[in-house]
């Protein structure tokens, strides 16, 4: 996968997608560089599928456009946009062979019997799945599914991909592998392509690219690293996993939101920021601490979660809400239960700070 491959500026993806439907109102610019990779998040309802779905045709634009290698495919009905799309429940056709659905895609463009099985062959054994030409849906498992589903998109040569969540309806061991097989064909695609996806990891690893979306709006972009870095809004901070806080800084404070609380940092900005810091960064004492660290406030637990071999606690404000992560044997010698009274603290030394 490439972030952008050299070619002219009518290359890619170039949109603007406006829907209206009912009280929910998209705006969202969009791009994608043929070979790239662009991975849109946001929370339940914000207009992430609807997105995807004006790509392809199936919602009704209101305004804006949308034109993929120069050509204006707004006034085009779905099945002749030329785009190759991979739903999350896939909708092979359950009457049909692997080979078959592959196939129908180039049937449809106009490409005779013989041909079309011929691509659709060499599609199956790209993906690892000649040995499955001949099986029904129902006989492949979700993993071979998927996979069949990935090779009918790319058979009908489209200059744009959509991905709606492809990997939701694996479990966790197909799910990893998947991943890293869907990777693999994604680095060979010269066109662009857009994928949904609720899972930060898929993200993280599949995409070049990350367009946030809430509330219809775009809120942040970047590639996944400066995302994870530096969150802008708390959807962000959580799908990252840092706290995150905006205030006002001046000679190494932070006033969080209106006041009167601060935290210390060893960033030198002044004006409106961001202050970001892990949850492993979070200290937490059952009495208050000797030496006072700069950070320190009272925090109550509103609750206790195991993920993995580590444990994370909220913590409820005022002044800081917020989540630590700390160990099992933590949790017991502080004797950590919802409703708990407990000190926190983070060194100065492990908060970020950057521009709001």
């Amino acid at each position: 996968m490439t972030a952008g491959a050299a070619g002219g500026a009518a290359e890619g993806l170039d949109a603007r997608l406006v829907v209206r439907r009912g009280a929910f109102d998209l705006d969202l610019a969009l791009t994608a560089a043929p070979g790239e990779v662009v991975a849109l998040l946001g929370p339940n309802g914000a207009g992430k599928s609807t997105a995807l779905r004006a790509l392809a045709g199936l919602v009704a634009t209101s305004g804006g456009h949308l034109r993929v290698d120069g050509a204006d495919l707004r006034p085009l009905p779905s099945e002749r946009r030329g785009i190759g799309m991979v739903f999350q429940d896939y909708l092979l056709f359950p009457h049909l062979s692997a080979l078959d659905n592959v196939a129908f895609g180039p049937r449809c463009r106009g490409e005779g019997r013989r041909a079309a099985r011929r691509r659709a062959a060499g599609w199956l054994e790209r993906v690892g799945l000649a040995e499955h030409a001949a099986s029904r849906p129902g006989a492949l498992s979700g993993g071979q599914a998927q996979r069949v589903a990935l090779a009918r998109a790319l058979a009908v040569e489209p200059r744009l991909l959509l991905l709606d969540e492809p990997l939701a309806a694996l479990d966790a061991h197909t799910r990893l592998e998947i991943r890293a097989a869907l990777r693999r064909h994604l680095a060979g695609f010269t066109g662009a392509t857009v994928l949904v996806t609720h899972d930060p990891l898929d993200a993280m690893v599949l995409a070049d690219r990350l367009v946030v979306v809430e509330d219809g709006r775009l809120v942040q972009q970047g590639t996944p690293a400066e995302v994870a870095r530096r969150p802008r809004t708390d959807y962000v901070a959580r799908l990252v996993g840092l706290n995150l806080y905006r205030g006002r800084a001046e000679a190494g404070t932070v006033l969080v939101g209106e006041g009167p609380e601060t935290l210390d940092t060893v960033d030198s900005l002044d004006g409106e920021v961001f202050l970001a810091f892990a949850p492993s960064s979070v200290a937490l004492y059952r009495t208050r601490p000797d030496g006072s660290p700069r950070n320190l406030w009272r925090a109550r637990v509103t609750a206790v979660e195991r993920q993995g071999d580590r444990v994370r606690v909220q913590l409820s404000g005022p002044p800081f809400p917020a989540v630590a992560e700390v160990t099992p044997a933590a949790v017991a010698e502080l004797q950590l239960s919802e409703g708990s009274l407990i000190w926190a603290a983070v060194k100065a030394t492990e908060t970020h700070v950057y521009p709001a």
